[in-house]
């Protein structure tokens, strides 16, 4: 009888379902990747490329995220929660690191990569990862004041201003934004009082608009995204949203077709990063569209399924991290998707797990490798077996 029951419990010991969502976002952005990218090399600017560089990049970038997300999910969930302080202490160094001229790379006037050879590795993607590992654990610790706004937010409001000056150097406002979104989502989670919340929320929105009204390009992008057909901001801050919106309308109901899409052909920039949903569209229509946004939905719905289950079991860190990655996912995916259909400001954020970018994919990977980590050991939890 015992052998009959542990069978299923070995069987069943994570989600599946999470795992097939995922590798199916993987493996149609791989496909995307090498469409939206294949007449890259046409480009006088990418003439000494072949046409399947950035496929066969991705494809390596794909092969070490998978190895450290199965390294990841080895890791118990307790050592992790060591290990979030000293995690968000080494994002902190990198992100300091990538300032520093000769070891942080530029690309586009923006300085966020740090050249390790075979890949460039962006720390903003690990600060993501790092700051809600620190914020889940700040908050276990910081339970028995939660009601109290200097002994229980301030710190962790420092901690987010810090990364979040960092980040504006390099500069990069959207990773900031996905940081910020992360650590309030987890203060709420949390149970910080409603009107400490709200406090932050309005601060958060006063320094963003502070942001955007300081910076000339910053209002550009804005004045772009209300009138991007504007003859002045059509060749200019408009141009790639303009020519995203074409490309979603020339994809109808049912697209054009997968690798028929015209934008791609040097219209749209960085069709293969962040505006891959553009492409997505013009290829497989609002059909297509509607798939990713449904995949990405159901993702997010059972990582949050999965993170309140633990705070069931009573296992408020883990339970905590969980639903912070669901909130990341969700977000970032969501200011996508918003940008490439015009319904928000071009940002400079990735489709989660479907995009060009091998930091960003492993990032992504280690942290869903850790909900299905916290989903195995409440697994086991119900099942009468010991973590």
């Amino acid at each position: 009888m015992n052998a009959t029951l542990a069978a299923p419990s070995r069987l069943w010991g994570f989600d599946q379902a999470l795992v097939w969502v995922t590798l199916a976002l993987l493996a149609w952005g791989l496909v995307m990747v090498y469409s939206a990218s294949i007449a890259m090399p046409d480009n006088p600017k990418f003439a000494r490329y072949a046409h399947t560089h950035f496929l066969t990049r991705h494809f390596f970038s794909l092969v070490v995220a998978v190895v450290a997300g199965l390294m990841a999910f080895q890791i118990p969930i307790s050592t992790w929660e060591k290990m979030a302080p000293w995690l968000f202490v080494a994002s902190l160094v990198l992100l300091m690191a990538v300032l520093i001229p000769f070891i942080g790379k530029g690309v586009n006037g923006a300085r966020r990569w740090i050249s390790l050879g075979v890949m460039n590795f962006q720390p903003s993607e690990l600060a993501k990862f790092a700051m809600l590992l620190y914020a889940a654990d700040y908050m276990v610790r910081k339970m028995d004041v939660k009601e109290k706004f200097f002994k229980a937010v301030v710190p962790m409001g420092v901690a987010v201003a810090v990364v979040g000056l960092l980040l504006l150097a390099e500069p990069d406002m959207g990773a900031f934004m996905v940081i910020a979104v992360i650590a309030m989502g987890i203060l709420f989670l949390g149970g910080v009082n409603a009107r400490m919340f709200f406090v932050i929320a309005a601060i958060l929105v006063v320094a963003f608009g502070l942001m955007i009204a300081l910076s000339e390009w910053r209002r550009e992008r804005i004045f772009a995204y209300l009138n991007p057909w504007d003859e002045k901001h059509a060749l200019g801050k408009g141009y790639q949203l303009s020519h995203s919106l074409i490309a979603i309308g020339r994809g109808e109901i049912f697209g054009v077709g997968l690798g028929g899409s015209v934008e791609k052909l040097h219209w749209l920039p960085e069709a293969h990063t962040d505006f891959l949903l553009a492409v997505i569209g013009e290829e497989f229509g609002l059909i297509g569209v509607l798939s990713v946004i449904g995949l990405f939905l159901w993702m997010t719905r059972r990582i949050m399924h999965i993170g309140r289950q633990a705070i069931a079991l009573d296992r408020v860190f883990a339970g905590l991290v969980a639903q912070g990655v669901g909130i990341w996912m969700g977000f970032q995916a969501f200011i996508n998707m918003g940008v490439n259909l015009g319904a928000l400001p071009t940002k400079g954020l990735t489709l989660p797990l479907m995009s060009y970018g091998g930091s960003a994919i492993l990032i992504n990977l280690v942290a869903l490798a850790v909900v299905l980590r916290i989903d195995f050991e409440s697994r086991q939890l119900m099942h009468g077996g010991r973590l």
